[in-house]
């Protein structure tokens, strides 16, 4: 019985595991694991603590199961966060990183703002907030490939 049981652990954490997102944080990485996946990269501005449509698309969207198993396989996930309290602050240099692409791909300061760039980092297309289910939003995503 204990053989089964901890059989029945190991299979249930390795499903969790396999359909987690996998956000990334630094924009070559991001880059790189495209390029050797060629996959496009969604790449996600988010003010995460203070946001309410940024918190709404992470519920609603970003944290499904739906979405994630729609998006594994086919997107690089990268997220720059600019949080406000001084509990979420981030380092330095990530800081800096998230403002630099900020300065690229969002000069009006919009957020949440979501940016579909191919593996180079060129603009595919761009979305926000907008009330859907998972399988139309990513619906939306994978349009700007075409």
């Amino acid at each position: 019985m204990n053989k089964l049981l901890f059989t029945f652990v190991v299979v249930f954490f390795l499903s969790l595991t396999a359909f987690s997102q996998q956000w990334q944080t630094n924009f070559e990485e991001a880059k790189k694991q495209a390029s050797k996946n060629n996959e496009n990269i969604v790449l996600v501005f988010q003010g995460s603590d203070w946001c309410a449509p940024c918190i709404k698309l992470d519920k609603e969207i970003w944290s499904t199961e739906t979405f994630k198993k729609l998006s594994q396989n086919h997107f690089v996930m990268l997220k720059a966060d600019f949080p406000r309290k001084k509990a979420n602050k981030l380092s330095e240099e990530q800081t800096l990183q998230n403002s630099k692409l900020a300065e690229i791909y969002n000069h009006q300061g919009m957020f949440p703002l979501v940016v579909v760039l191919n593996k180079d980092g060129k603009v595919l297309g761009k979305t926000g907030y907008e009330k859907s289910n998972p399988s139309d939003y990513f619906k939306k995503l994978t349009s700007f490939e075409n």
